[in-house]
């Protein structure tokens, strides 16, 4: 017998509570909770009890071990060292009510592994926004556990740095599945975030700074925006005023707002995301941020696909290549106040918008600036076909310069290149014919 089969063989004769003692037997020098008579599958609440066997496990500093079954808890306060492992899937917290759930403040290691937390959709103290609720913890590992249930957050984190890997959160019913504010290096990687009311991943600071968190790998799918607005709530990622904040790899997919969203978050690199059927803009780098890399993304569906906005407001510095964007539609979750929709990409300040394949945009392929608000965009290698228009560029006065050039167009029945003053069109296609001293107009094609 081949040695592998024999170990699958083996592997798949053990029970769930066989396993855990396998686990069990990996930590050495783990407490058991049964040891401090907490009671799986008991339907009294079990928090005194719980509470005893953390506070003991970390003045010892030794692992604790959650055999299989369901424990009724709340307001338990993880102590400065917490490790607590159980078996995937088989160890169940539900929360009692009564305040918080999971807490940790100023601790040192806060480790959680393989355990289910049910917040039951009960309510959550006023101070209390998460299932797990940590602040100021200098090393987090949150890996393979599962959210489910709460009237609020998942996991909320504040001032926190480590890793959140491999979790699985739905149902959060307030601002967003996995909250972070304020982060100390912290990665938040290869989770599936699903089925929330106000948001997916969220990675915010008080003040404007730099957060450097690292986003990547998650599945994130159906964001809502129940709060309303348009556009604070309903995006699958949402970075706000966090410097240098990686989000890379990520699939997103069905949120009420945009995919991908930075407000004020300067040196932000998004990179091969897949975006798809967005409500508004799929990816977003907005307001008053410097530099953006926003390359190799897949944008499929949506008002907006890619949009680097608010040069009124300090938003400029940005390289967008490599994307493909398509199947834009003229409608949104609001009338538009500012701008058409059906857009593919949309650029305002100090930006190169190179070598991106738009297709299928029920308005403008590329657009640059807006009334007065356009400086040193240049757009090259972009093949765009079968939009109405496949470059809607801002002649108003006072509009900086831009550079259009090594395009190709197909299939843009309204024009290739069209000046528009604020989105009424008021050339005809510059292509043929450039009167305007700010546009560099070059070595474009069309089919």
């Amino acid at each position: 017998m081949l040695r592998r089969h024999f170990l699958t063989g083996a592997l798949s004769t053990l029970t769930l509570p066989a396993l855990a003692q396998v686990r069990m037997a990996e930590l050495r020098g783990a407490l058991d909770v049964t040891q401090f008579g907490v009671r799986p599958d008991a339907s009294d609440d079990q928090s005194v009890l719980f509470q005893r066997v953390l506070d003991a496990a970390s003045r010892e500093d030794k692992p604790v071990m959650v055999p299989p079954g369901r424990y009724v808890v709340s307001n338990l306060a993880l102590p400065a060292r917490t490790h607590i492992v159980g078996v995937a899937g088989t160890a169940r917290f539900v929360y009692g009510g009564g305040g918080s759930f999971l807490t940790a403040n100023d601790a040192e290691v806060v480790h959680l592994e393989g355990l289910t937390l049910d917040g039951t959709n009960r309510a959550l103290g006023d101070e209390y926004v998460g299932l797990a609720h940590l602040r100021r913890v200098k090393r987090v590992t949150i890996d393979g556990c599962d959210f489910f249930g709460s009237d609020r957050i998942g996991v909320s984190l504040e001032g926190c740095g480590g890793q959140v890997r491999r979790n699985r959160i739905s149902g959060a019913a307030g601002v967003a599945g996995l909250y972070s504010v304020e982060a100390t290096g912290l990665t938040i990687a290869d989770n599936t975030v699903t089925d929330c009311a106000n948001g997916g991943i969220l990675v915010h600071r008080w003040r404007a700074g730099e957060d450097n968190t690292q986003v990547r790998g998650n599945r994130i799918e159906r964001i809502a925006a129940k709060g309303g607005g348009t556009g604070q709530r309903g995006n699958g990622i949402n970075i706000f005023r966090a410097h240098g904040v990686q989000v890379s790899g990520n699939h997103v997919t069905d949120c009420a707002f945009s995919a991908i969203r930075s407000n004020a978050g300067s040196n932000v690199s998004i990179t091969a995301n897949t975006c798809l059927r967005s409500g508004e803009t799929a990816i977003y780098s907005e307001f008053g941020f410097e530099g953006a890399l926003i390359a190799h993304n897949i944008v499929d569906g949506g008002a907006i696909g890619i949009s680097i906005a608010n040069f009124n407001e300090g938003g400029r510095l940005a390289v967008c290549s490599n994307n493909i964007v398509r199947n834009l539609k003229n409608e949104a979750p609001y009338p538009p106040d500012v701008a058409e929709f059906g857009i593919g990409i949309y650029a305002e300040a100090d930006t190169l918008v190179s070598d991106n394949i738009i297709e299928n945009a029920e308005n403008w392929g590329l657009a640059l600036g807006w009334g007065p608000f356009m400086r040193r965009v240049h757009a090259s290698g972009n093949l765009v076909q079968d939009c109405r228009v496949g470059v809607a560029v801002t002649v108003a006065d006072g509009a900086g310069s831009a550079s259009i050039e090594n395009n190709r167009f197909v299939n843009t029945p309204d024009g290739a290149i069209v000046g528009h003053r604020w989105w009424e069109a008021v050339t005809g296609d510059l292509l043929a014919k450039n009167d305007h001293d700010h546009l560099t107009i070059r070595n474009n094609y069309t089919r």
